[in-house]
């Protein structure tokens, strides 16, 4: 039986792109580059280092292609806009007929990940799982403490080793941002007014979970969380709620079922793109002339905005 709060016409999308592993030809550059907005390709050609023009180019194409394949729109007459907090957002009169149309995306550590709803609100993350740069997972935690309820410090710090206190650190971490970035409220949010309860504590790679619940201001909200394992070290969350004119979310049906993230090869990315700017071959010189990462690369978690 359907749910009550989905359009007939598209069901939920949730895909992941391996950005870490892409390494782009110059022919494949030049031509990503020509299929995103111009003010987005410049966005992007701003970065300092390769593996986040990367992420950021497939974040781009990720929005376009769930438009163009799902929505039905012409690749060359989607407009995206951003709020005021820089969140993307599809412009009003090109899909008057999908209202309540939501998407998000997120990039960090080897994936790029879209989550899309006909129907609900949405915001996706990603959190990599990996040693501090420096310091003791001690120190790290010290530092980070404010970002936490006691009770989910209790959770973090309940776990045997090191290791899978961090990967527990960072499954919170997923899905307090899935939040924050589906409300669109930015860096401003205090992030020990939400609180979450994980279940199951050990999650397997490539299973999606919806057990886990969240309070905010120590109310129980009717938000519904996703959560699955794409390998061994990225945790992706998926917040869902209803939207200004969809307020029913029945999050009981919500929580029986759940989407699995599809990886896309870069096929599978560029399969419906279409140029709508033309060529700049020193869009690529400026790529290739840049590092893939920091000589001497860092490992911390940081609030991430809504402009993934």
């Amino acid at each position: 039986m359907p749910l009550p709060w989905r359009l007939l016409t598209m069901e939920s999308v949730r895909w992941a792109f391996p950005c870490g592993r892409w390494s782009p030809s110059r022919a494949d550059w030049l031509f990503c580059a020509r299929c995103v907005q111009p003010e987005e390709k410049q966005r992007i050609g701003q970065f300092m280092f390769t593996r986040d023009a990367k992420a950021a180019m497939a974040g781009r194409l990720l929005i376009r292609k769930v438009i163009a394949e799902k929505l039905k729109i012409p690749w060359s007459k989607i407009v995206l806009e951003r709020t005021a907090k820089g969140k993307p957002f599809l412009a009003s009169d090109i899909a008057p007929q999908h209202p309540n149309f939501n998407f998000n995306v997120s990039h960090q550590g080897d994936y790029a990940v879209l989550a899309a709803e006909p129907d609900l609100q949405v915001g996706v993350d990603i959190m990599k799982t990996d040693l501090p740069g420096s310091g003791s997972t001690e120190e790290f935690f010290r530092i980070m403490h404010r970002q936490f309820t006691e009770r989910e410090w209790h959770s973090i710090k309940s776990m045997g080793s090191d290791w899978a206190q961090l990967d527990m650190f960072y499954r919170h971490w997923a899905l307090k941002e899935s939040f924050i970035k589906a409300i669109g409220v930015g860096l401003g949010f205090n992030l020990q007014r939400i609180e979450f309860e994980v279940f199951p504590i050990n999650m397997e790679v490539g299973k999606v979970y919806t057990q886990t619940r969240m309070w905010l201001d120590d109310e129980n909200e009717d938000w519904s969380f996703e959560e699955m394992l794409l390998d061994e070290k990225h945790h992706v969350a998926v917040a869902l709620g209803g939207t200004d004119t969809n307020k029913a979310h029945d999050s009981e049906d919500r929580k029986m079922s759940g989407s699995l993230f599809t990886v896309l090869t870069y096929e599978d990315l560029m399969a419906s793109a279409v140029p709508i700017t033309p060529e700049d071959p020193n869009y690529w010189d400026n790529f290739h002339s840049k590092q893939e990462v920091p000589c001497r690369q860092s490992v911390k978690a940081e609030r991430t905005t809504v402009t993934s």
